[in-house]
Order: structure tokens, then C-alpha cells, then sequence
């Protein structure tokens, strides 16, 4: 008996679907207790070397989770993670008191591994040794599937008919100790996912998609950890008020000195210093830091040894040689933005709205997003710099280099070529 049916006995599983069920009346059932209660807490190394062993010994998946303090803390660090096994039950690990997590990375090694939004936790778990061989991501295979809500809460709702618990997503989950809601709302994230697998499985080999999804999720247990981002600084929200080089420096210096303080007192750069802040003092140059404090973001409850660190870096900014000056924009290493391609190239911009139509109406007929049936920057490639012949090969060599999975240049190709030969005839 699965660990929904064991929750509430005399409920079955609902049809995987879009949306509940017609025929259901009644409301979700509320998901209020982990079945076992709340798995205390491990964070030693003898509790970690018991969860280890007893993890091993399990059979089937795994359900994997992780918290991040996102907005309180520095980095995308986990403080919590969770995990569920048949033969082992639920387990919470704290990273902070059990940094190191390869142990229990190898005892799972070779187990599928069941995350929501693998992307987003996979960094983070890297960090504490731990990486699956391979994975079942339930918010990806949502997307495939054609549901409209793919958020865990969304999808266990109505694939399974449970309501879980709300509201605790965003704490701070550098929290010590961690209270008792917020633990029971975590173990209640892994609790069902297994079950979530096994209806989102169902519902793709129907749809005759689970060859899809398998070679998604091999490709994102496959991938590299991402390169660290070139000139973050140019992310600044806000950035687009900023045209001048000399003021993209200010930008540049006050985002490098926030980042060195966030760091070495372990918060968020935006509790240091918003980014609205930023850009005012880019956009306003203050010659010292009697001016800064009047800029919003500035002024309120800073103190004038504060003021004086941004004002040093502003003054940075104004020493820098021109010849050194950050360029207005990054070097580009594909097409250029879409807006622009009616002027530089109108037979490319043909291309790319015969493309666009093409791979949406084929999209709508697959029912899944777009993005997830190709990569809108493999099809803007494919349209700036289109093979001298668009064959079915030619166009499929090129997908295939821009990184599209098997089941996606199978997918796109007829359509993708014959736009190209129709747009340029």
C-alpha cells in the first residue's frame, strides 16, 4: 500500500489530469501529519551514520528536498534537507550541523532520486556531496504532461487529491532551532512525492511521453554545475536606466563593495543595500556623502560610516580612465535580440515568426509549454544562421548542437524545416 493510500485508506489515487477529476465532489483532503510524525531532527554525525545505514537498506526512490534561506542569507546554501524512502520513512538533516552529506549521497547513489524543480535544488545539494545518477524531476514532468499548475502544492492536489500544508516556503530557514510548523510542513513536502512520480509515470506512458521525460531527466542529472555568471553586476534590477559608461562603473563598484560585505556577514546583498540604492547613486553621481544621503536608499537610519564605504566606492567609479570603463552591454554570443532582427535582417526575422508560429501551434497540439519542446534560443539560432539547405539533417544537425534532447529534434524538425523553406521560397 503506497503512502497516500496508507494516509487515508479508503481514498484511492485520483486520475492524473490538468485538473481535478469531474466526478470529485468533495474537497481535497487536508495533508496535516507526516504518517510516522516528525522525524527528529539530525544534526550529527552519529544520527547522520544511522540515516545512512537505514537509507541503504531501503528500497524504490528516493524523495528529495532542501530549504535555502533565499533572501535572508548569502549564497544558495541548503539548511534543511529532507528525504523519503520505502523501508526507511522520512528523515530531516540539518547541513548546518552535518556539512558534509557524501555518505548518504553514496548509500542512494544508485536509486532514482524524486525532486520538484531538480534544477533548483540540485546546486545546493552539489555543495554537501550530494548528486544523483539519475533523477525524476515531478515539476518537469507536470510541464510535459500539459498540467497548467505544476507547483508541488498545485500538482499533489490534483493528482493525488491532497491539500499540503502552506505558508512556510519562504522562512528563514537559517533558523536555530527550527520550529515545529515549519518541520512538519517540510517532512510533508517529501511525504507524497514518490506517489507523485508514480501518477506523473502513469500519466506520460499514456501519453505516450515517458521516453520524453527520461531523456530530460537524464540530461539534467548529466549536466555540469553552471559556470559562475560573467559581470553579475550587470544584473542589477533596474540596470536598464543606466546608459552611461562612466555611471555602469558606480554601478559596478557599489554592486562589488555589497557583495564583499554580504558575504562576510553571511546575509543577502539586498538586506545590505537595495538595488534601487544603486542605480540612484549611478544616476545621480554624487560628489560626496552628504549628497548620497539624500538619495532614497541612502539616508534612512544609515550611519555616516556606511555612507562613507558607498561614497568611497562611488568615488572608485569617478577615478577610473575611460579606456577602462565598463562597455554598455555584454558581448554578444549568439543573435542579437529578436526586436532587432526587422532591421538587420528582415529575411532572418521571416524566419523566426514562421518558426515561432510553427513550433507554437505544434506545442499546443503536444500540450506542453513551448520552451519545454525546444529551447527558444536553439530556434533563434537555427533562424540567424540557417543551414545553406534546410533538409530535415541539416536542421536536425543543427538542434542537435545547440544541445536538443533526442526526442526534440524528432519532434520540431518537420515543422522547423518546412517554415525555413516556406519563409525563404
Amino acid at each position: 500500500m503506497t503512502d497516500a493510500q496508507e494516509t487515508a485508506a479508503d481514498t484511492t489515487l485520483r486520475t492524473p489530469g490538468g485538473d481535478p477529476p469531474a466526478d470529485v465532489d468533495s474537497a481535497p483532503i487536508p495533508l496535516l501529519e507526516p504518517r510516522e510524525g516528525i522525524p527528529p531532527v539530525v544534526a550529527d554525525n552519529d544520527a547522520l551514520a544511522g540515516v545512512v545505514a537505514a537509507f541503504a537498506a531501503g528500497t524504490g526512490p528516493v524523495a528529495v528536498d532542501a530549504e535555502r534561506a533565499s533572501g535572508y542569507r548569502y549564497g544558495q546554501r541548503a539548511y534543511l534537507v529532507q528525504l523519503r524512502r520505502e523501508g526507511a520513512g522520512s528523515t530531516l538533516i540539518d547541513p548546518v550541523g552535518c556539512p558534509d552529506l557524501s555518505s548518504l549521497g553514496e548509500a542512494i547513489g544508485d536509486a532514482e532520486w524524486v525532486l520538484h524543480a531538480a534544477t533548483q535544488d540540485l546546486p545546493c545539494l552539489r555543495e554537501i556531496g550530494m548528486t544523483p545518477s539519475r533523477l525524476f524531476d515531478t515539476e518537469l514532468a507536470g510541464r510535459l504532461a500539459g498540467f497548467a499548475r505544476v507547483g508541488l502544492g498545485a500538482m499533489v492536489e490534483n493528482v493525488l487529491g491532497y491539500a499540503l500544508e502552506k505558508g512556510h516556503s519562504a522562512v528563514d530557514w537559517s533558523t536555530r532551532p527550527l520550529p515545529d510548523p515549519w518541520l512538519r510542513y517540510a517532512a510533508l513536502d517529501v511525504e507524497l512525492l514518490v506517489d507523485l512520480r508514480d501518477a506523473l509515470e502513469e500519466e506520460l506512458d499514456r501519453q505516450g511521453k515517458l521516453e520524453w521525460a527520461r531523456q530530460e531527466f537524464d540530461a539534467i542529472a548529466s549536466a555540469p554545475p553552471a559556470p559562475p555568471r560573467k559581470d553579475p553586476w550587470r544584473r542589477t534590477s533596474g540596470m536598464h536606466k543606466v546608459r552611461r559608461r562612466r555611471q555602469m562603473a558606480v554601478v559596478r563598484e557599489l554592486w562589488t563593495a555589497r557583495d564583499v560585505i554580504a558575504q562576510r556577514r553571511d546575509v543577502s546583498p539586498g538586506k545590505v543595500l537595495g538595488d534601487a540604492a544603486i542605480v540612484e547613486a549611478a544616476l545621480n553621481m554624487p560628489p560626496n556623502a552628504q549628497a548620497l544621503a539624500a538619495l532614497p536608499g541612502f539616508g534612512h537610519r544609515m550611519s555616516r560610516k556606511q555612507l562613507e564605504q558607498w561614497q568611497t566606492a562611488v568615488d572608485r567609479a569617478r577615478a577610473i580612465p575611460d579606456n577602462e570603463l565598463p562597455q554598455p552591454g555584454q558581448p554578444l554570443t549568439g543573435p542579437p535580440p529578436p526586436r532587432a532582427w526587422a532591421d538587420k535582417d528582415p529575411v532572418a526575422a521571416a524566419r523566426l515568426s514562421a518558426a515561432r508560429t510553427a513550433v507554437s501551434a505544434l506545442a499546443e497540439r503536444l500540450t506542453m509549454p513551448q520552451e519545454n519542446l525546444i529551447a527558444p534560443d536553439t530556434v533563434r539560432r537555427l533562424c540567424w544562421e540557417p543551414p545553406k539547405s534546410p533538409t530535415a539533417e541539416a536542421v536536425a544537425e543543427v538542434l542537435t548542437a545547440h544541445g536538443a534532447r533526442v526526442w526534440q529534434v524528432e519532434q520540431v524538425t518537420p515543422a522547423l524545416v518546412k517554415a525555413l523553406t516556406e519563409a525563404t521560397a
